[in-house]
């Protein structure tokens, strides 16, 4: 499998997101909003880390990985496992994965990485059906 290229982090995003919180000047209603669907996630496909989450300190965080691409067709916009994402990078020409921490405690969320996978290659194009005429 190729090495992720096009690495984005968001350390320094989520560094000023958390001054302001604890400053008070941003409250913890703003940043605790994971919705249903990504707390369901993240109990079944995540997984738990050893950093206790920076905003109630309660729990660990789980991370999950997001895959977003065109040639995935129906697992775009699907929660899937490490494992999983290895296996789609060697079937699948390229697609986007997004990497988010959750605290299933507090729902804190916060987007730590994205980066595209795949093995680089192009999908096959539609063959034209050739006429009659042709």
């Amino acid at each position: 499998m190729p090495a992720p290229r096009q690495v984005v982090d968001y350390a320094l995003q989520r560094r000023a997101l958390l001054v302001e919180v604890h400053a008070g000047r941003v409250g913890t209603a703003e940043v605790c909003d994971a919705s249903p669907y990504l707390l369901r996630a993240a109990r079944f496909h995540g997984r738990p880390t050893d950093k206790h989450c920076p905003v109630c300190r309660k729990d660990t965080l789980t991370h999950v990985w997001w895959v977003f691409g065109e040639e995935l067709r129906h697992a775009s916009g699907s929660a899937r496992k490490p494992e999983e994402i290895d296996d789609l990078a060697d079937r699948v020409g390229e697609f986007t994965v997004y990497l988010v921490e959750v605290c299933r405690t507090c729902s804190w969320n916060h987007l730590v990485q994205s980066w595209a996978e795949g093995s680089g290659a192009r999908p096959d194009r539609p063959r034209r059906r050739r006429t009659a005429a042709e």
